[in-house]
């Protein structure tokens, strides 16, 4: 506020009358008058590359890896450098299992198919003695009933039945004896299979066990929600990122607004930043995203933010690194050519604002309809016009009356027992 716009009042008026009593030349005024508003809030973030190369575990490894040996956090590397490798205790220990797996298979079926020839080979002599004995009994079946008893040509037939159910039991136990043998080996075949397929997995586990640089740049881990980098014996898993390589050329601030200060904000917003490391050197940006949601940004606090990205005007290579913490003041509103005044001239009366109007050597309560307000000012949407002097403070109490209330609470002593 400027000094110029506070208006002393004259000694001449100290003995008029006023609407609210004396008139008290000591309380000071302020000229109303149209200005442009704005209305900023603070928030605080991290830098970070706009655009970056993602550094992933390769799409080759299945199931969890676990972190052997990683870069340093910030490292300079060249394309081709190892950025993490993982310990290969586990996919060697598949591999050889995956081995034995394979191994085992194999011998089963080489069992089975041997004890499927054995069988097939047993059935087929069956059905050759069971032929046999049908051929027998067919020769030489006694018919004639003058030759032959009775008694003997019914056991015949019986006989010659029974050779023909044997045959044919022979020549269906073969069939089935085959098709449980292939049942069996596809089974194993299948065993052997998956033993494979742990193997080559296996394998492509152990190909992929470090994780190379794809560009010359600067490493930099990503974050959790605690803001944890990835560390030894830590387990991932396939396709994860785990690092960034950033483009330093162009970089943009993320910073984070508490919900009740979001208001209004929108893209395009005019925003500074400063870097904590130089709070001299500003730089100009504009609201480039704000998120739709507000979320918490520490896990058990109820404190909600928006996350708001910032486009920087210049980006300062030399000055700015990804993860550096910087603290920006955004524009949220800004009107032109609004009666604006200081918050500390409206007062409040039975649920109703109010401000001091001077009129001649008396101060006048207007009802006044308050707008937007900032930290310090509040903008006046009526009651009051262009050219209207306000008291900044209670003219209806002396200044002695207003520092007592005050300090009064801390000027009491706190009474205590007395002793005997």
């Amino acid at each position: 506020m400027s000094w110029k716009r506070l208006i002393a009042l004259p000694a001449v008026f100290a003995l008029a009358s006023c609407g609210v009593g004396s008139f008290d030349p000591g309380v000071p005024v302020y000229r109303v008058e149209r200005e442009t508003f704005t209305r900023t809030v603070s928030a605080d973030g991290n830098l970070r590359s706009v655009r970056s190369t993602p550094i992933v575990v390769s799409g080759l490894a299945q199931g969890p890896l676990k972190i052997g040996w990683l870069a340093s956090d910030g490292a300079h590397v060249k394309k081709g450098d190892v950025v993490v490798q993982f310990d290969p205790t586990e996919m060697e220990k598949s591999l050889l299992d995956g081995r034995a797996d394979r191994d085992t298979a194999e011998s089963k079926i080489l069992k089975r198919e041997v004890e499927a020839v054995a069988a097939v080979k047993g059935s087929e002599r069956d059905a050759k003695v069971a032929r046999l004995e049908l051929d027998v009994a067919q020769t030489f079946q006694p018919k004639d009933p003058e030759i032959f008893s009775r008694v003997a040509i019914i056991e015949s037939e019986i006989d010659q039945k029974l050779a023909q159910h044997r045959l044919t039991h022979a020549q269906g136990s073969r069939e089935s004896k085959e098709t449980l043998a292939r049942t069996d080996v596809e089974l194993l075949t299948i065993e052997r299979r998956k033993a494979e397929l742990k193997m080559r997995r296996a394998r492509q586990g152990l190909a992929a066990l470090e994780v190379e640089a794809p560009h010359d740049g600067l490493v930099i881990f990503r974050r959790d929600n605690q803001g944890n980098v990835p560390k030894e014996g830590d387990l991932v898993w396939s396709r994860q990122p785990l690092a960034d390589i950033p483009d330093l050329s162009e970089m943009e601030a993320e910073v984070f607004v508490l919900e009740a200060d979001a208001g209004g904000l929108a893209a395009d917003a005019p925003a500074r930043v400063v870097l904590d490391s130089r709070p001299d050197v500003p730089y100009a940006a504009r609201v480039k995203r704000v998120d739709n949601l507000p979320k918490p940004r520490l896990r058990g606090l109820p404190v909600q933010y928006f996350a708001v990205v910032l486009a920087l005007e210049r980006t300062d290579p030399a000055a700015m690194k990804p993860g550096q913490r910087v603290r920006a003041t955004l524009t949220v509103d800004e009107k032109a050519a609004v009666l604006a005044i200081p918050r500390q001239a409206v007062f409040q009366r039975d649920d109703r604002s109010i401000a001091y109007r001077r009129s001649g050597g008396r101060f006048e309560p207007v009802d006044v309809t308050l707008g937007a307000f900032s930290l310090g000012r509040v903008v006046i949407e009526s009651g009051l016009s262009v050219g209207d002097e306000i008291a900044l403070r209670d003219p209806s109490q002396s200044l002695e009356d207003i520092l007592r209330k005050e300090t009064g609470a801390t000027e009491k002593t706190p009474g205590g027992p007395k002793g005997p």
